[in-house]
């Protein structure tokens, strides 16, 4: 099976300074892959190096078999690369409606934004209320529907868990889970690294900007070495 994603010695960062350092990673369809690893280890620098938002890369990135490095942030978004940020990830001031109708490139909008109220059932009753007044489980229901307007062949994900109880937690999880049977695969970068990898199928683990383990996240969850890198003991 051809892999959706490919990164290969991706090394970049900000200035001259180098947040990663070599990495390799891919990602086949109907994956769930996890990233985990301490804080500062360069997680979410691997989201932003895909979706071309780290100013200075190199190395290769490939997408469905084409070279991704070079191109803008909207045309990896036309590709089918789906990105739900950890902060700043729906409009506050617009409803839950409009949120989803404001979304660019979406071919028969009203039909899919009816299809993410069957996906996200929570969101069907507050299509009036501006999303800044939604609860945080439902805040990210909707940046999960936002993305999912575009009908993405992969979601890159950064801490779909911050921030929210642990009630909520399980249930964020559960919608990520569902999302390979829409024909989406996932990688996502999470500190809750245990609940992570249990919903997943492969796993990194990160240190130092480099893939310090990876393998089949049943695995990586047995493994004390993983263990002791995710969860910060050295």
């Amino acid at each position: 099976m051809e892999a959706v994603l490919k990164m290969h010695d991706i090394t970049g960062g900000y200035g001259e300074v180098d947040i990663l350092k070599g990495i390799d990673l891919h990602v086949f369809p109907g994956d769930i892959v996890t990233i985990a690893g301490t804080n500062g280890a360069g997680k979410s620098t691997i989201i932003k190096a895909i979706m071309g938002l780290l100013p200075r890369v190199t190395g290769t990135i490939s997408f469905e078999g084409r070279d991704i490095l070079k191109g803008s942030v909207e045309s990896r978004l036309e590709q089918g690369i789906g990105y739900v940020p950890q902060v700043a990830n729906v409009f506050p001031s617009l409803t839950v409606h409009e949120n989803l109708l404001v979304v660019q490139g979406v071919r028969r909008q009203k039909e899919r934004a009816a299809s993410m109220y069957e996906m996200f059932p929570a969101l069907a009753g507050h299509r009036k209320r501006k999303a800044g007044l939604l609860s945080g489980g439902e805040r990210q229901q909707l940046a999960f529907a936002r993305a999912l307007m575009r009908e993405p062949k992969m979601m890159l994900l950064d801490e779909p868990s911050a921030a929210l109880s642990p009630a909520l937690v399980g249930e964020i999880f559960t919608y990520v889970e569902r999302l390979p049977k829409a024909g989406t695969a996932v990688l996502m970068v999470e500190q809750r690294a245990r609940q992570s990898l249990a919903i997943s199928h492969r796993g990194y683990i990160i240190d130092q900007g480099r893939v310090a383990m990876e393998g089949d996240a049943a695995d990586l969850l047995n493994d004390p070495a993983a263990a002791d890198l995710f969860i910060g003991k050295h």
